[in-house]
């Protein structure tokens, strides 16, 4: 049906006969006419015609066929083949990854339910149209391929779509369950797969949960889809965005060779686009895991240039809330907690769904020691982003509040979470190491002693306060003692 359909756009200008269309869709086969007829109304289908109206395909009876409407040819040359159609690339290098979310398919909905197969796409699309670094193709146009859901090829190549979402909607008693899926258009891959349910009269939650799930699962599963392709080619002929996608994939690994190649990256994205702040955003961000992990023999002068590149990049894009987030965290170095909470409040502000966000607004409530907030944020963000790359810093950071409210026994459950997570860097080890010897448990305070030796040989008590700078003066003392009595 694409390769009939796309012919017919390209000839548009003329009429084209059913020998023509088997010359150019079967390659010369035998066909049918029913089977021709089949594939003209499967064409018909996908863009809102029918054999009444003929207001796209117009039937030239006894001769042919023709596609009526004006067309504007963005892409690909006159001399491609319809394969070529279907084989090109969705975007062009260098620019943003772009989406189409399509409506629903709705399987065996009730009446008044129905219309959620339109509203929660229409959701979907405002929440991912708050993320800088994805282009969403707007309802207007992904709406109009309400029939053909399923076929990615077709969407993807006439709205210029990398990714496609689709998803069904079934309703079966009093309960309701939403499918979604997540497609690489060039590969045709599903990437990303997940249903949701609830009762019936659980509706509104429903929709708010698929909204903040999805976007979240989005900003982990898309970076990586486009490091994959990224590795992939020539590194020499690598556009800004590529490198920025795979200095992502080093960037939470948080060991100094990491985060040195992805600083590197973040560099080449610069040098190849100068305006790219989420590029700018990336270097901030290394700048400051050198400072907070003492990675550098200067931590100050680290400091310095993770607030410089955050400008840049709030310069360049001040909505966007990557740009925010590394501002927020530039104050944690200079030990201006009320500062930081206002650039991630900020950067949440502009994407309600951001996981990462709220957990740095969580570690900034914790060195205030605003319990019910750190415990908030941290809710927030572990229930947007259960798998998310800083898993291991939600729960440290649960354990330092616990710790400051003298719930040692749970603080050293907590922490023995964080510093079991792939990715915990030696600073989420001394904090399990501490909650561990204030709980008493003093085998368990033994082996992470062991594990941060082995992370951090020159670690010390100074390290640690330098990253974890609580008001609580009561908790600090208690901290310095068991660091103390650990032999740091």
């Amino acid at each position: 049906m694409l390769s009939l359909l796309i012919y017919l756009v390209r000839n548009r200008d003329h009429m084209v006969t059913k020998d023509e269309i088997v010359a150019a869709v079967w390659q010369g086969e035998a066909v049918s006419d029913a089977s021709i007829s089949s594939r003209i109304r499967s064409a018909r289908k996908a863009v809102g015609d029918d054999g009444t109206q003929q207001a796209m395909i117009r039937t030239i009876h006894g001769r042919g066929f023709r596609f009526i409407p004006e067309v504007l040819t963005i892409s690909p040359p006159l001399h491609a083949t319809p394969g070529d159609l279907v084989h090109r690339p969705s975007c062009r290098p260098g620019e943003r990854p772009s989406i189409a979310v399509l409506p629903f398919q709705r399987l065996g909905v009730v009446p008044e339910l129905a219309i959620l197969g339109d509203a929660i796409p229409h959701e979907i699309i405002e929440a991912l149209s708050r993320l800088r670094w994805l282009a969403v193709i707007a309802r207007g146009s992904t709406f109009r391929f309400r029939q053909v859901a399923a076929d990615v090829d077709l969407v993807s190549t006439a709205l210029a779509a990398r990714y496609v979402l689709s998803g069904a909607i079934e309703n079966t008693g009093r309960n309701i369950a939403v499918t979604l899926e997540l497609t690489d258009a060039s590969s045709r891959e599903i990437i990303w797969a997940d249903r949701l349910a609830a009762a019936v009269d659980a509706v509104p939650d429903l929709r708010a949960r698929i909204v903040a799930h999805l976007v979240s699962a989005l900003e982990v599963h898309i970076p990586d889809n486009e490091a994959r392709i990224a590795r992939l080619r020539d590194p020499a002929g690598l556009d800004a965005w590529a490198n920025y996608h795979i200095g992502l994939g080093h960037l939470y690994r948080f060991t100094e060779t990491d985060t040195a190649l992805a600083k590197r990256c973040f560099e080449r994205a610069v040098t190849a686009d100068a305006q790219f702040a989420r590029a700018h955003a990336g270097l901030s961000f290394t700048s400051f895991v050198e400072a907070f992990l003492h990675l550098t023999p200067d931590p100050a002068l680290a400091a310095r240039n993770a607030r410089q590149h955050a400008e840049r990049s709030l310069e360049l894009d001040p909505l966007d809330p990557f740009a925010n987030f590394t501002m927020g965290r530039t104050f944690w170095l200079s030990d201006e907690p009320d500062i930081a909470a206002e650039w991630l409040a900020r950067a949440t502000t502009l994407n309600p769904n951001y996981a990462q966000g709220f957990y740095a607004a969580g570690f900034t409530a914790m060195i205030a020691g605003n319990a019910p907030g750190a415990h908030a944020a941290l809710n927030t963000s572990l229930h947007l982003s259960p798998l998310d790359p800083l898993l291991y810093g939600i729960h440290g950071v649960r354990a330092l509040m616990l710790i400051q409210q003298e719930d040692y026994e749970a603080a050293a459950a907590w922490a023995d979470r964080a510093a079991t997570t792939p990715g915990a860097h030696y600073l989420i080890a001394m904090i399990a190491l501490v909650a561990n010897g204030l709980a008493e448990r003093h085998e368990q305070a033994a082996r992470w002693r062991q594990k941060v030796r082995r992370l951090k040989p020159d670690a010390n008590s100074a390290h640690y306060f330098s990253a974890f700078s609580t008001r609580d003066m009561a908790s600090r003392e208690r901290i310095a003692t068991e660091l103390r009595r650990q032999g740091f």
